[in-house]
């Protein structure tokens, strides 16, 4: 019986477990340092770009609205209730287009007592006319007794004189004569005086009369006018673009009723980001889509200051206007910041800033797979951007987002 010698197959079994063990680490060590798998990606879901070279308009897009130039407000003309609206909104009105009724009883009330006030001034006029003149024709009645008296007196004396001369008449009688054609010559003086003085006094009577009359005619006018303004009207030609007061509102007298845009000239209003704003300024040139047509026009003014993360920008439009254009007309704007004549330019990528250094897929010549490459922009439009370095005319680039794959180099591209 032969003996067999097992204390050398522990030995063995270490060997193995110790090889194992290395192959084991090794193994790790080399699937650490494996690069993942290029992701696979559909053609149809990525937006590829063609690297242009030539000339490359820098352009600034945003929205906004036609607004008029020329607008008014409508006032109420009196205190009032609003009795019921005739026009809404958007309506093409002219001048003489009535808007609204108002009512107003305190008014109404006002015109009647005026009225009133205006024929019982025009009554004692004439009363006044009537006594004056029968206080003339007395004083006048009286003007010429008095000259009678006076010529009477004057004959009798000139008479008793030449009887006193012959001695047929005392000289006291001829002095008494005398005397009483003095007094009778003085009273057709004063006579007269006064009639003149109340020839004066009718003038200045019914003159004042008068100035009253027409100062309440002025009033009664006045308040008939108001009475009838309570048609509110337009009162020029153009669009109604707002109404304030509703159906049975109370208004006072002034008080803003409804607004009135004359339909030429229009300006655009245009509601720019205030990142994309920077570039903007005074005289640029602006091109506007009305839907109907396009407007060329000219920034003439940039607010200074940003409401809600926007810019408000005006531009100054022609006269002549596409068939349409009108107040409140939502439009499109393309304001042109630069135009460069030559240089690379792709469309613009998702996210893309001026003078950003980033890396973009570049496809392969063969079209399936793209590898990442360093790039630079420079300018920036609203669908384009300048290319620094890292691209050549002609390369095709991957222009969706690509967050999904930052830590790929590589992706390959399916049909």
């Amino acid at each position: 019986m032969v003996d067999i010698q097992r204390e050398k197959a522990p030995r063995r079994y270490a060997l193995k477990s110790a090889a194992a063990a290395t192959l084991l680490i090794a193994g790790a060590v080399g699937f650490c340092h494996l690069k993942p798998a290029a992701p696979r990606v559909a053609a149809r879901s990525l937006y590829i770009g063609t690297v242009r070279s030539g000339r490359m308009v820098v352009e600034v897009r945003a929205a906004g609205t036609l607004v008029a130039e020329n607008t008014a407000w409508i006032p109420a003309p009196a205190d009032g209730r609003v009795e019921r609206i005739l026009v809404q909104p958007g309506t093409a009105v002219t001048g003489d287009t009535v808007v609204m009724e108002l009512v107003s009883a305190e008014l109404a009330q006002a015109a009647a007592d005026a009225l009133l006030q205006v024929r019982a001034a025009e009554a004692e006029l004439r009363s006044l006319r009537t006594d004056l003149r029968s206080e003339i024709l007395t004083q006048e009645a009286v003007v010429a007794a008095a000259r009678a008296q006076d010529e009477e007196a004057r004959h009798r004396a000139r008479a008793d004189g030449e009887l006193a001369r012959a001695g047929l008449l005392s000289d006291l009688t001829y002095q008494a004569s005398k005397g009483r054609e003095q007094q009778l010559t003085v009273k057709a003086a004063v006579e007269q005086q006064r009639l003149e003085l109340a020839r004066e006094r009718e003038v200045t009577d019914l003159s004042a009369a008068q100035s009253r009359l027409d100062q309440l005619r002025a009033a009664a006018a006045l308040r008939r006018d108001q009475l009838g303004a309570l048609r509110v009207k337009a009162g020029r030609d153009g669009v109604l673009q707002q109404i304030v007061a509703d159906a049975g509102a109370r208004v006072n007298a002034g008080a803003n009723l409804a607004r009135v845009a004359a339909l030429e000239p229009l300006e655009a209003v245009l509601q720019i980001s205030q990142l994309d704003a920077a570039p903007v300024s005074v005289g640029q040139r602006a091109r506007i889509d009305t839907h109907q047509g396009t407007i060329d026009g000219v920034v003439s003014r940039i607010d200074p200051s940003v409401q809600n993360g926007s810019v408000t920008v005006d531009v100054r439009l022609p006269r002549e206007l596409p068939r349409g254009a009108r107040p409140d007309l939502s439009v499109d704007a393309a304001i042109e910041i630069d135009r460069i004549e030559r240089c690379l330019h792709v469309d613009r990528p998702v996210h893309a800033t001026p003078g950003a250094a980033v890396s973009v897929f570049r496809l392969a010549p063969d079209g399936r797979s793209a590898r990442r490459v360093p790039v630079r922009f420079g300018r920036t439009s609203y669908d384009a951007v300048e290319i620094v370095s890292g691209l050549a005319a002609g390369d095709r680039v991957i222009l969706s987002d690509t967050s999904a794959f930052d830590r790929f180099d590589e992706i390959t591209i399916t049909e």
